[in-house]
């Protein structure tokens, strides 16, 4: 059992070894509520809540913090006198935790506020400011501003491997005050046109905190001086995570051990973004799409590979989770008189035997893998049909409960209670349409009407839907494509028989 991670410093897969490997600690960057989340936003979140759900599985516990931040020059930009930038913030923070929920991404350990740090924000700063690496504007025009000094650490720019002199001037401040235009601000001087309740004081005067000194704080008032992961958004490396290295570590602070991003959501092979205008809000998308297959198409690519969304992201998806649903509920119907247990033999490794398959494990320890552990899971569907079909349930069985095993681990179990209230209306409103049409067919079989019997099943094939008879009833799935008049086989492998 070695799991691998990309550290993004290291620009490498690297074995991960926690620092108490009885608790692993992990930070990632969370929202800056200034507007709602789009969905380039639920799959950075989903990405580090599926991480996190496989460390938990590795290792039994994870100290998982995500931060809010909710003051920044955004927040405030998008504050109305209606509506104060703090109460702004809480509105949005509330619009992320709801969106976040409607796909199954459990809640953090801790959810700081940056506001609720700003003595640990300066605590460090002086620290900074002692040891050289920091300082106070002297200009008049620019009072209550402090800098990180970047050319007196040597290190700056080691996240990215960037020379200085290559670099960006730093945008997040006016440079009036700057020794050099690539310094960036750890703390802001509060301006005339802010808003008195957007300050505090300091001992360089009042006014309120940068963006990068934010996570720093947070950081390392929750998870301590050095930490195992941080993660974030692949656009948040530069600057964000290289200031966030370059002050903790210039303050004495060991930091993160290791660095892993979450690659982009684009549109058209264009980076989504607010600045652009090119973004899928969340809530538009959760009104559309069942939230479970949601979550499984913004999971089904590779953490760190870009995700162009389009249409037929969220078609293929509902057919995925429909095959997944449609096996899960053949074997419930079918009764089986096995008994099966995980035991270990004796001196055999800590894996739940027959649970989780082998190949499954694999594919997430490596670098979490989820579309290859995506397709463990539909072999082991495609297998526990075959089993079904071939009247063995017992094999059956042992599928289902490897796929519930996997599935649940990733948090797209389609059986989980959280999912069964989540269906989107078009869904509720298929279901109210089809169960109508197997009554109809039931009402003709029961008088010997073939011929209208026969015509109801087929025009249900034709429209790309599956049905099943059992002794308990009719039940129905979408399969991948319309299936054409008297086909004889649903999205589970099982039989459609010719009506008679």
């Amino acid at each position: 059992m070695t799991v691998q991670l990309y550290d993004t410093k290291a620009q490498a897969l690297r074995d991960f070894a926690p620092l108490d490997p009885s608790n692993v600690t992990m930070y990632v960057c969370g929202p800056t509520v200034q507007s709602g989340p789009h969905i380039g936003h639920l799959r950075g979140a989903l990405s580090f809540d599926i991480l996190r759900r496989w460390l938990e599985h590795r290792f039994g516990r994870v100290t998982f913090v995500r931060n809010v931040t909710d003051i920044d020059d955004k927040v405030l930009a998008n504050a109305t006198p209606d509506e104060p930038w703090w109460a702004l913030a809480y509105r949005m923070e509330l619009e992320f935790t709801r969106a976040y929920t409607a796909i199954g991404i459990a809640a953090p350990t801790y959810e700081p506020r940056a506001t609720a740090s700003i003595p640990q924000m300066q605590e460090i700063i002086a620290r900074l400011i002692e040891a050289g690496h920091a300082y106070a504007a002297t200009s008049a025009d620019a009072a209550g501003d402090v800098y990180f000094d970047v050319r007196s650490w040597s290190d700056y720019g080691s996240l990215t491997r960037q020379s200085l002199d290559a670099m960006e001037p730093a945008e997040d401040a006016d440079p009036r005050g700057k020794r050099d235009p690539r310094d960036f601000a750890l703390w802001k001087g509060a301006k005339p046109e802010e808003p008195e309740s957007a300050s505090w004081d300091s001992p360089w005067g009042r006014g309120r905190p940068g963006w990068h000194i934010e996570c720093s704080a947070m950081a390392r008032r929750y998870l301590g001086a050095e930490f195992d992961i941080h993660g974030g958004g692949l656009d948040l490396r530069f600057p964000h995570h290289e200031n966030e290295l370059a002050q903790s570590t210039a303050a004495g602070d060991g930091f993160a051990r290791y660095w892993v991003h979450n690659g982009l959501v684009t549109v058209g092979a264009q980076k989504m973004s607010k600045s652009l205008f090119n973004f899928v809000l969340a809530e538009d998308l959760l009104r559309e799409r069942d939230p479970l297959v949601v979550r499984y198409a913004l999971a089904a690519a590779h953490y760190r590979s870009s995700l162009d969304v389009t249409a037929s992201t969220f078609d293929e998806a509902e057919a995925a989770v429909g095959r997944i649903r449609t096996f899960l509920e053949r074997v419930q119907r079918t009764p089986s008189t096995l008994v099966w247990t995980a035991e270990r033999p004796e001196g055999a490794s800590d894996e739940p035997v027959g649970l989780l398959p082998p190949a499954f494990a694999s594919a997430m320890d490596d670098d979490l893998g989820v579309p290859q552990a995506l397709a463990v899971i539909h072999e082991t569907v495609r297998a526990g049909n075959a089993a079904l079909d071939a009247g063995d349930a017992g094999a059956a069985h042992v599928a289902a409960a490897q796929v519930h095993e996997m599935t649940g681990i990733l948090g797209i179990d389609p059986t989980d209670a959280r999912w069964q209230a989540g269906g989107s209306a078009e869904a509720s409103a298929l279901d109210a349409l089809v169960q109508t049409m197997i009554a109809q067919r039931a009402q003709a079989r029961a008088a010997k009407d073939w011929e209208t019997a026969d015509r109801i099943r087929d025009a249900i094939a034709a429209a790309g839907i599956a049905l099943e008879d059992g002794p308990d009833g009719t039940h129905w799935a979408l399969i991948d494509a319309p299936a054409p008049a008297g086909s004889h086989t649903d999205a589970g492998g099982g039989p459609l028989v010719k009506e008679s």
